[in-house]
This record gives structure tokens, sequence and C-alpha cells, in this order.
């Protein structure tokens, strides 16, 4: 697995105030509304729930008492019903983008967001990418509740910001593909180019997708992730039609450090 430490931002003009503000909306909601995960009123009120977007109903189940086990033994917890959504339950696709499962899940969420879409807001400006950044995070939600429409898996909840990251991600590598991210790859740091990075990333969720495509493993719904990626690929251009800092010239200092290289060898 790849994960990125810092990025070229050399040729970044704008101080990124929204992507600064998302991440600051994400977290005041875990601490503050979600209780630091721990109001399960909220966070189960307020997630995305296929079975209610496909149907445009509310849902409500009991809490559930599981079984698991664990190197003690055999042991339980208590997993948590639906809860009545205030809101029309079309509007959880936005919602739901701000909230996080846990506090490992948040960090997680944040640092990426934080490496790669400064960079993004940098070349769409922000109105566009605060456009992008919703538009893309309900799109990756549809995909979710498309592939988890029937069975068990159309009643879980559904949350996180990771979609519209993963499209974030997807614009990034096809606006600068050459730009060098520095990273820890099989526990050494090196630099690299984006599409080594986002790339070595994307390739992951597609295989960790294989067998549980539309499912989730462990939590992680990988076709909300995928779905997310595919549609920054594809909006990309036109979010940044226009715009003068969309050019991304990041190759031709790569070129030019190598080319130094080269002479000092």
């Amino acid at each position: 697995m790849v994960f990125p430490i810092h990025d070229d931002n050399s040729d970044r003009t704008i101080f990124p105030w929204l992507n600064i503000a998302f991440i600051a909306v994400n977290i005041a909601v875990f601490v503050l509304l979600q209780g630091m995960g721990q109001n399960n009123d909220f966070t189960f009120a307020y997630s995305v729930v296929p079975a209610e977007i496909v149907s445009g109903q509310d849902y409500q189940t009991d809490d559930e008492l599981i079984e698991f086990s664990t190197p003690q033994g055999r042991s339980q917890a208590v997993k948590p019903g639906l809860k009545p959504t205030p809101v029309p339950v079309y509007l959880t696709l936005i919602t739901a983008m701000f909230m996080h499962g846990s506090i490992a899940h948040l960090l997680g969420n944040m640092w990426f967001l934080w490496i790669f879409g400064d960079n993004l807001e940098n070349a769409m400006g922000r109105v566009r990418y605060f456009v992008f950044y919703l538009l893309t995070g309900i799109i990756a939600s549809l995909v979710h509740v498309a592939l988890n429409s029937q069975g068990a898996s159309s009643l879980t909840a559904s949350l996180g910001a990771s979609g519209a990251i993963s499209a974030v991600m997807g614009a990034y590598v096809l606006l600068h593909p050459n730009r060098r991210v520095t990273v820890i790859l099989l526990r050494i740091i090196t630099s690299v180019p984006a599409y080594v990075a986002v790339g070595v990333w994307f390739a992951f969720q597609l295989v960790s997708g294989l067998g549980i495509f539309g499912g989730r493993d462990g939590g992680v719904a990988y076709g909300a992730h995928i779905g997310g990626f595919i549609a920054g690929v594809i909006l990309a251009k036109p979010f940044v039609a226009g715009r003068p800092n969309s050019l991304d010239r990041s190759w031709q200092r790569s070129k030019r450090q190598s080319d130094s290289s080269d002479r000092i060898i």
C-alpha cells in the first residue's frame, strides 16, 4: 500500500481555504455532533441507507445483540439499528459525506484530502471545487446504493468522505499525472509521480473490491471508492475548462531536475 506524505505545491497560487474548511467541517461533525463516534442516534439517522434512497422512505430498525470470537473467547456487542431521519432521506447523500465511523477513519480521509485537495482547489477555483466535491461525493454514494439495493446490505448504513476524496484523487491524477508525491512505499520513503502514487492506491481498491464488489469488506465500501474515482477522472477536465491554473507543468520541473542530476553524475 502507498501512503502519501506530501506533494509538490510550488505552483499553487491560492491559499486552500475551502479545502481546509472541508477538513474543519468533517472534524467538527465527528467531534461535536457524532460525539467522537459515540452518538449513534445522530450517526444512524444521517447516514446513507441504500433502501431509503431507492424507496424514498425512512426505515428504522432495532438494535441487535451480536456475538463474535476474540482471543479470550466469545463476546457480545450491540449493533445499533437505524434511527429516524429528521430530514428527507435524499439529503443523507450529503450529510453522510461529513461523518465518519472512527477516529482512524476520519484522520485517514482528512490526510488524503489535505495532500491532494489543495491542488484541485487551485486548478478549479473555489466555487467549482465546492460543486465538484459535493457532486462527486453524491455520485460515489449513488454507485454504492446501486450496488447494494437488494438484500441485507440495503439496510446497512454507509458514511464517510471517502467517495468524494476518491474523486479528488481521480481528478488529481488526470490533471497532474507527473507531479512528484513523496510516499511511504513498502516501508521506504520515496518520491514518485502522481500516476504511480494514486495508481497503486486505485489498483488496491479494484483488487479489494473483487468478489465483494458492491458490498462492504470490513466496513469499507469499495464500490463508492471506485465510482468516486471514475467520476473524478471524467469530470476533472470540464471543471477546469477555461481556468488559467489548470495546466500541469510539473513534468517540466521533473525533467529539469532529472537533467540536472544526470549532469552531476
